[in-house]
């Protein structure tokens, strides 16, 4: 049984922003939901979806609900009615009848031209899109609009790719047969998109779909519900036939009777290993559907006793902390050949201690809050439980707030020494926590970064090429990376293994899901 997700009710009316004033009103209670599938106590779910705080409850005094506030943040508001089981079936079923005209009476070449006039949206409104991210969840502004040019250039990329991608495989006729292998379209696409990277992520599956012919249906975290409704928007301003693409806000359970209407073709889903397999449980038990699953994530790094320590420590901590750790291939483990390990602790160190915390939409903000409301108790569990079994807490290690007051911090943390007893080493930390374990060879690095549960990314940070391409076959992953780490390429398949989740988004191969294959087999001639 899928848990419910937590829609508690804001209790306001949305108001007119023009009316506010500049002195703190009212006070909304915090956001408890987090993904399309979580878990916790469940909260009654409102008749309408209310977002209409400055930045929820991600960056408020602690303890308290976020203060209103008038001025530049006060742009975010939507009253969009939450859908029960037969207004979500209602969207299914629109999507579905127009994705049969989408395929039939758009070609290829014009559905490339609307997605790429969607590119063109994405960076006309990237101001407004970043803006209402950094509102949702957190993230500082400069991030934000970091992630709307990524997203765009993702978007055209695949766009660019689509041709090769889709385009039918013919034979040679022989001997009277004429034989051909074409792509069809699934149907309609359901993609439930989780709060880190929210434009980023869902992308990976809509626009492959669209490019594909289908439909799509966007069921997008309650911690940034707006983000749903902007790419729907967005998409129909840019030409998608009104209904093709739909953003829906429901329960689970809604979610759930989804899975065996016969309109729905694919499932793409990103969030947390546990709800991972309650959404594959749930559609093994309703329908033969296929789905992604983009799991958790305990990326490591490893520091070879050639490599370029500037380079490695700076794009390591990078890695660790960028968007508050809040990263699927972010960098949480770094095993350190022992001849770097003081270089690179001093190195890390000093980096971290850089960081300013902050308020998202001030550009000097270079960590902003976390987005969920148990990570700080989470984290401090796991630096603590590092601690009592001998790790050195570098830096950082307590959830913390700006030089304001407000927000739900975690400080950038270092922890050295550690080993695979410690949680830190094991469970995924999702927050600005880097955690360092001395080797002393290639092989003992390797085997360590093997011993996980997960496998999304590896990086590697060597001089030496020829030994990255002996590790990198050795290594259980999707995605090997040299002297980088936390980038997708587009044109690179992301996948991973072990419970990382299943499937491929991005590249030639991504497009795999959202179509079928058919293979024509006519005889034509003696």
């Amino acid at each position: 049984m899928l848990s419910k997700v937590l829609y508690r009710s804001w209790g306001i009316a949305v108001r007119s922003l023009r009316s506010r004033s500049a002195s703190l009103g009212p006070r909304l209670p915090a956001i408890s939901s987090i993904s399309a599938f979580s878990t916790g106590n469940a909260v009654a779910a409102p008749q309408h979806l209310v977002v209409d705080s400055p930045y929820h409850d991600v960056y408020a005094p602690p303890g308290e609900p976020t203060p209103f506030t008038s001025g530049p943040h006060d742009i975010c508001q939507t009253h969009e009615p939450v859908s029960d089981a037969a207004a979500a079936l209602a969207a299914l079923r629109r999507s579905r009848k127009t994705q049969r005209a989408w395929a039939a009476d758009y070609s290829a070449e014009d559905r490339r031209a609307i997605i790429t006039r969607f590119h063109e949206f994405l960076r006309r409104d990237a101001d407004h899109l970043a803006a209402r991210i950094s509102r949702q969840m957190g993230k500082p502004l400069t991030q934000a609009l970091g992630e709307v040019a990524g997203t765009a250039a993702r978007v055209k990329a695949m766009v660019e790719m689509s041709v090769e991608a889709l385009a039918d495989d013919e034979f040679l006729e022989a001997h009277g047969l004429y034989r051909r292998i074409v792509k069809e379209p699934v149907g309609v696409v359901l993609t439930l998109a989780p709060f880190n990277y929210p434009l980023l992520t869902a992308v990976n599956s809509i626009i492959p779909a669209l490019l594909a012919g289908n439909g799509v249906l966007i069921k997008h975290s309650p911690r940034t519900p707006l983000c749903g409704e902007d790419l729907a928007d967005l998409l129909t301003e840019a030409g998608c036939p009104e209904g093709l693409v739909s953003a829906i806000h429901c329960e689970p359970d809604v979610i759930q009777g989804l899975f065996s209407r016969p309109e729905l073709g694919f499932v793409s889903f990103t969030g947390s290993v546990a709800s991972g397999r309650s959404v594959y449980a749930s559609l093994a038990q309703r329908s033969f559907l296929d789905c992604t699953l983009e799991l958790g994530g305990k990326d490591a790094a490893y520091v070879a006793r050639d490599a370029d320590m500037s380079t490695a420590v700076a794009t390591i901590v990078d890695g660790a902390i960028f968007n508050a750790g809040q990263s699927c291939c972010g960098m949480e483990r770094a095993y350190v050949h022992e001849s770097k390990l003081d270089e690179f602790l001093s190195r890390a160190s000093t980096l971290l201690s850089e960081y300013v915390l902050g308020d998202p939409f001030d550009e000097k903000t270079t960590l902003g809050p976390m987005a969920l409301p148990t990570a700080p108790a989470f984290l401090k569990a796991q630096v603590d439980d590092a601690v009592s079994k001998s790790a050195q807490l570098i830096c950082g290690g307590s959830p913390t707030c700006d030089h304001n007051g407000f927000g739900r911090f975690f400080q950038p943390t270092l922890l050295a020494y550690c080993n695979h007893n410690m949680d830190v080493m094991k469970e995924e930390s999702f927050g600005p926590l880097l955690a360092v374990q001395t080797v002393g060879s290639d092989e003992e690095a390797v085997a360590l970064m093997n011993d996980s549960n997960y496998g999304l990314t590896a990086a590697l940070f060597t001089q030496d090429r020829e030994l990255a391409m002996r590790l990198a076959p050795q290594l259980e992953v999707g995605t090997v990376f040299l002297n980088r780490c936390d980038f997708l390429d587009p044109h690179l398949p992301w996948s991973g293994v072990k419970d990382t989740g299943k499937g491929i988004s991005l590249s030639k191969y991504g497009f795999r899901g959202v179509t079928k294959l058919k293979g024509y087999n006519f005889r034509v001639g003696q």
